[in-house]
Parts: structure tokens; C-alpha cells; sequence
């Protein structure tokens, strides 16, 4: 019963969230669809992936990086991307430039961009993640304030306190949406049995389209 008034209550703070926002995607997996919007404030990630479901990038995909209680990462693996760079004749590494705003952070249900150890902070092209996170107390958030060099508003500590998530993250890599309908769905997900380097042991593909309204 708990878990089911925790998931409601994060639905209702996504649903608050999104109203202003003028982008969404869903996402179709076997375990289900859920709902996405996409920020305005980070402008170049939500252009970017709204091209890329259009040039069927995410065609085939797979959620192919699972972590209880941190994250579920889909799009290109890190060890793909590694591979294909370094076979390039023009050592090309294409990036897209970080966008930290003060609004997106690592709460449950967030949608951010991964990266390599770049000193930029900038993002692949072609890959996503969601956060399943876990338990944040004060002391957390306290000690992150300080090893960061970052202040968490008011806002944000009440969202990690209450519901979790993953804050060491935050002002490291782009957060540029959220889940605001069937967040339940990418929890299952992040349950998935997984091998020691975090694939999965069965395959979880998933498929993006933009939602018209």
C-alpha cells in the first residue's frame, strides 16, 4: 500500500511538473507505456531526440544498462559508442554541450542524456537514461552541497527527500525531461535480472514516437 501511495504521489508532482511543457514522447515496452515530457529550458536535448526518433535512431532500441535503485540506460552502450569512435579515419567524437538548469535534477522519473568522462560535461547523441534512484536524507544532501560546490533549493530537497532519487548526479549530466504517467512501469523495468557488467539478462527493446495533442 505504501508503494502504491508513493507512486501516486510522484505521478502527481510529474503531472504538476509538465503542464508548461510543450513536448512529449511515449515510450512502448512490453511492460508497458509510459508518458514523458520533455523541457523547454533544455532546448538543444529535446530538439535532439525529437530528431532522432524522427531519423529512427531509437529504432530497435534497447534499455541495455540496468540498476536497481540508480538507473535504467537505453539508446547506444557506452562500449558501442567507445568502439565506433575509435575505428573513425577523422577521430571524430560528436557531443552535445551540456544544459544544467536549476529546474532539472535527479528525481525519480528523470530523463537525462549520458556521457563519457569528457571534462565538458557534454552528452552523446544517442543515449538516455531514466532515474529509479533510491532514499536521500539531509546528511546526503548536505555532504553533496559541499563536495559539488552546488546549493539545492527548497524545491528540490523537498522532491529527494520525500520520493529519492539520484542528486550526485546533478550539475554532472543533463536532465532534460521526466516521466509524468506510468512511472510504475520503468520501476518494473529496473528490476529486470541483470549479468555482473549490468545487461540484462533478457532483452527489454523499447520504441519512441512524439505524442500530437
Amino acid at each position: 500500500m505504501k508503494k502504491i501511495t508513493l507512486i501516486i504521489g510522484l505521478l502527481f508532482i510529474c503531472m504538476s511538473n509538465s503542464n508548461a511543457q510543450s513536448k512529449r514522447l511515449l515510450f512502448k515496452t512490453a511492460f508497458g507505456e509510459f508518458k514523458v515530457v520533455l523541457y523547454d529550458f533544455t532546448p538543444n536535448h529535446r530538439d535532439l531526440i525529437l530528431k532522432s526518433i524522427k531519423d529512427t535512431v531509437y529504432q530497435g532500441a534497447l534499455f541495455n544498462r540496468i540498476i536497481e535503485n540508480f538507473v535504467v540506460q537505453g539508446g547506444e552502450h557506452d562500449i558501442d559508442i567507445e568502439k565506433r569512435e575509435a575505428v573513425d579515419p577523422q577521430h571524430r567524437k560528436p557531443r552535445l554541450a551540456a544544459e544544467f538548469d536549476q529546474r532539472a535534477f535527479h528525481k525519480m522519473g528523470a530523463l537525462g542524456a549520458g556521457r563519457d568522462g569528457n571534462p565538458e560535461k557534454a552528452s552523446f547523441l544517442n543515449q538516455i537514461y531514466f532515474v529509479v534512484g533510491k532514499k536521500i536524507s539531509s546528511a546526503d544532501l548536505d555532504s553533496l552541497e559541499i563536495k559539488k560546490g552546488i546549493k539545492y533549493s527548497k524545491k528540490q530537497r523537498k522532491e529527494y527527500l520525500a520520493h529519492g532519487g539520484q542528486p550526485r548526479l546533478d550539475h554532472d549530466f543533463t536532465v532534460f525531461g521526466e516521466i509524468y504517467q506510468g512511472l510504475d512501469v520503468i520501476l518494473k523495468i529496473s528490476q529486470v535480472k541483470t549479468d555482473q557488467q549490468d545487461f540484462p539478462l533478457e532483452k527489454v527493446p523499447f520504441s519512441i514516437v512524439e505524442i500530437k495533442e
